[in-house]
């Protein structure tokens, strides 16, 4: 017995099938993420004594972890971390990648037109 092929809508990160329309209500949706990432931040580093991360997150709705990542990733960006990465230097990293998977598409054409002649 054969069984029928189900068909997904296509994922934004893959190839766009989404109207201009929803990208924007999308980034629109990012900046209240962010509005509560810096607030949840900045209470935290704010209170004394520290809160109990569990706590604070409950409160605040969100899981403990994610606001323990955001946590450790303010303090790698004020200098306070050595053990992670800034937001610049991965910033910079995606885009040296990128670079590096676009000259490595680039070499293969040319790899494959130079073996062609």
């Amino acid at each position: 017995m054969l069984l029928p092929i189900l068909r997904f809508p296509r994922d934004a990160r893959r190839g766009d099938s989404r109207s201009d329309d929803s990208r924007e209500r999308r980034s629109d949706d990012a900046c209240p993420q962010l509005e509560l990432r810096e607030r949840a931040v900045r209470m935290y580093r704010t209170s004394e004594p520290k809160p109990v991360i569990r706590r604070l997150a409950e409160e605040l709705g969100v899981h403990h972890e994610a606001l323990r990542g955001w946590i450790r990733q303010a303090e790698a960006d004020a200098g306070e971390r050595d053990d992670l990465l800034t937001s610049e230097e991965k910033e910079e990293l995606a885009q040296l990648r990128r670079e590096v998977r676009e000259l490595r598409r680039a070499n293969e054409v040319l790899r494959t037109a130079s073996a062609e002649m």
